[in-house]
């Protein structure tokens, strides 16, 4: 009986992290909640897109994907999305987080005044809002991380913090409600991140 109970002792941590929520929780469930994804038309970064989007869906998310343009926009790697609707045409009312994917066309939303107005509604009205890579510089031209801590792909660093950002550096980064990343290696984290923020 002792030899029996001496094989069990290794186990017992496991045990407890299993029923107490450690690393073999169930990632939260958010069905109901509706996210936008702001794409560029070409150009967007493949997993900044998909790796979120992924862990958003399989949580019950309703995603949508939004561009300047309604044909089929087209990742720096090649993956073809179909795109639901024009950024002209957002209603930030309609979705409880907003994410500005990156990649080298992300540039095109920088000194975009829709795609600011979107990102200062959603900030103004207590939605979660993320950006990744590139996509930062929208969020601090549009005054959104004066005094933020925040991080971006790093050739863009002097960008945020020209606008009073709090560089950090960090892959993922978080401040109250606003969620920044810094490439595509932080793609699924970043997606984690929004998901455990949606279901607060």
């Amino acid at each position: 009986m002792v030899q029996r109970l001496l094989f069990l002792l290794p186990t017992l941590p496991l045990l407890f992290l299993a029923t107490c929520g450690g690393e073999n929780a169930s990632p939260p469930r958010v069905e109901g909640k509706k996210v936008l994804m702001i794409i560029a038309p070409k150009n967007f970064r493949d997993e900044e897109l998909l790796e979120p989007k992924g862990v958003l869906t399989q949580a019950g998310a309703v995603v949508e994907v939004a561009s300047t343009s309604l044909d089929t926009a087209v990742g720096m790697l090649g993956a073809e999305v179909g795109v639901d609707l024009l950024v002209d045409s957002v209603r930030v009312a309609d979705y409880d987080a907003v994410v500005f994917v990156g990649g080298m066309g992300a540039s095109q939303y920088w000194e975009s005044t829709k795609a600011h107005s979107i990102a200062q509604e959603a900030s103004q009205t207590g939605k979660v809002l993320g950006a990744i890579c590139i996509a930062p510089v929208t969020l601090a031209n549009a005054g959104l991380l004066r005094e933020k801590k925040a991080t971006v792909w790093a050739s863009e660093k002097e960008r945020i913090e020209a606008k009073g950002a709090k560089y950090t550096g960090s892959s993922v980064q978080v401040d109250g409600r606003i969620i920044t990343a810094d490439g595509p290696k932080a793609a699924r984290e970043f997606g984690q991140t929004i998901l455990k923020a949606l279901s607060q």
